[in-house]
């Protein structure tokens, strides 16, 4: 049976997950949701999209759809994910997945109230080398991971619009950037409790009520240690979007570029295994990892299995986001 998925959005990552709907071969885009209607008619057009509503209540009154997927500002987030979950339709949610932790607490208490998949789109979980890495660390070659260092930085350039509008976003390129920073590091250590936060976090590039610099520090139940960057308009990067390095006991692993450095004391030299994956990617954030996203979602969806990332990552992540900005305000650090 084809899977009528409705999008509610029609700006950039609608387009991406419109594709990756197209992309599954099972599944169809059969509804858009845009306020702008408009813009919302033209995103019709352009995918061939049969229904567009302005609000997720009128594709509810209208027979709703299999499963919803949310890219609009993050302030509508919560609302239009919880009014989907009472109708009993499976939700793809961009990330952050919501303002705050309160939000997103209340996204996954109505996931499991009414027993219906809720899934957070953390994209680089499904990136192929992010699964490479991360199947390394399983193996335990890097012995324990004391700590990691990750980036989500844009150098010289940075969003518009409502990104950069603390009313609608609820911040700025922590919340824009940072979030994949900090997901991916997660990920790659296996999905670890917070323990405490502490976190600098300012604007110095933009005129915005929202951040366009940060620096979080997580420590993790268990004792690694996450360092985060964030940024819109710096100057430089060290890394792309994503970019993790992870510091073991027993070795280096690296995200992007991607590979493994473990000393070999017998031949006094290191081995480095590369898999062999360009850097720079001609297109770093490619259709391939949303498309693998949404064969995910659309497993979830028919199978009714708890997706990961699911409501428990977001909400965490969250939780996070939450106390580091508390952390910058209050300066010290924030246990959790």
């Amino acid at each position: 049976m084809t899977i009528k998925v409705a999008i509610s959005g029609a700006g950039f990552i609608a387009g991406v997950h419109a594709c990756a709907v197209k992309n599954s071969g099972e599944a169809v885009v059969d509804a858009v949701v845009e306020y702008d209607l408009p813009k919302g008619q033209s995103f019709a057009a352009e995918h061939g999209i049969k229904r567009v509503y302005q609000s997720v209540n009128e594709l509810i009154q209208d027979g709703g759809a299999d499963a919803l997927v949310i890219g609009v500002p993050n302030a509508l987030h919560a609302p239009q994910t919880i009014a989907a979950l009472n109708a009993r339709i499976p939700v793809l949610v961009e990330k952050p997945m919501a303002m705050n932790s309160g939000e997103a607490s209340g996204m996954m208490e109505s996931s499991q109230m009414n027993q219906t998949v809720l899934m957070v789109a953390h994209c680089w979980r499904f990136d192929e080398e992010a699964r490479w890495l991360r199947g390394k660390v399983e193996t335990g070659i890097l012995g324990n991971i004391l700590r990691t260092k990750g980036y989500g930085v844009h150098s010289n350039w940075g969003p518009e619009g409502w990104f950069t509008q603390k009313a609608l976003a609820g911040g700025g390129a922590l919340v824009d950037m940072g979030i994949h920073a900090l997901d991916t590091a997660r990920f790659l250590l296996g999905d670890p409790e917070p323990e405490s936060v502490f976190a600098r976090i300012g604007t110095y590039y933009i005129d915005a009520d929202v951040d366009d610099t940060g620096v979080v520090i997580v420590t993790w139940k268990g004792g690694a240690v996450s360092y985060l960057e964030a940024g819109w308009w710096q100057p430089h990067m060290d890394g792309p979007e994503a970019a993790t390095q992870l510091y073991g006991q027993q070795g280096f692993g690296s995200l992007f570029p991607t590979l493994l450095e473990v000393p070999n004391p017998r031949e006094m030299c290191v081995d480095i295994t590369d898999p062999g994956y360009s850097f720079p990617r001609e297109d770093h954030a490619p259709q391939a990892m949303y498309d693998r996203q949404m064969v995910y979602f659309l497993e979830c969806v028919k199978s009714g299995k708890t997706p990961v990332p699911g409501a428990l990552e977001g909400w965490t992540n969250m939780r996070i986001l939450d106390a580091a900005y508390r952390s910058a305000k209050e300066g010290k650090v924030i246990e959790l």
